[in-house]
């Protein structure tokens, strides 16, 4: 599907405030109801609208610490890749997973309560991933920008 500029004012407007009524976001994109209400449908339709999300502040659910765990594999067989995925989309820990070129194969990014609970999941859970090489680990200081605003 090919997007125009009336949809990016309205998906502007939907990022926005997911939870606008559809009017709302019909008055912002210059459109009226039933237009907008069938070009978002035609959107969620093609998949360029996945879903949506409750934003929660890990901090204050006592989740203060984000890593990055850069992974590395021993192999790089079809099989171990898919498990390695596999596991990572089953963790709940991880929050975001990416493969990767360059020196990592994967980048993960880790929310946990604290370096203690990290230690914890790097031994138990991260290093029986399969194919597992080795993992050079970084915590964030600082959270500068989190969206989930695409610029469209």
């Amino acid at each position: 599907m090919q997007i125009d500029e009336t949809d990016r004012r309205i998906l502007r407007a939907w990022q926005a405030e997911p939870d606008a009524p559809v009017v709302d976001i019909a008055e912002r994109a210059g459109l009226s109801h039933t237009p907008c209400w069938r070009r978002m449908k035609k959107m969620e339709g093609a998949g360029i609208v996945r879903g949506k999300a409750l934003l929660l502040d890990p901090a204050r659910l006592g989740l203060g610490v984000s890593v990055f765990a850069h992974l590395r594999l021993q192999k790089h067989d079809e099989a171990t890749v898919e498990a390695l995925e596999d596991a990572a989309r089953n963790c709940p820990e991880i929050v975001e997973c990416f493969s990767m070129s360059g020196e990592s194969d994967f980048l993960l990014r880790v929310v946990v309560r604290d370096v203690e609970a990290y230690e914890l999941f790097l031994k138990k859970t991260l290093l029986h991933f399969p194919g597992m090489g080795a993992v050079n680990s970084s915590f964030a200081l600082n959270c500068v920008k989190a969206t989930t605003d695409l610029p469209v």
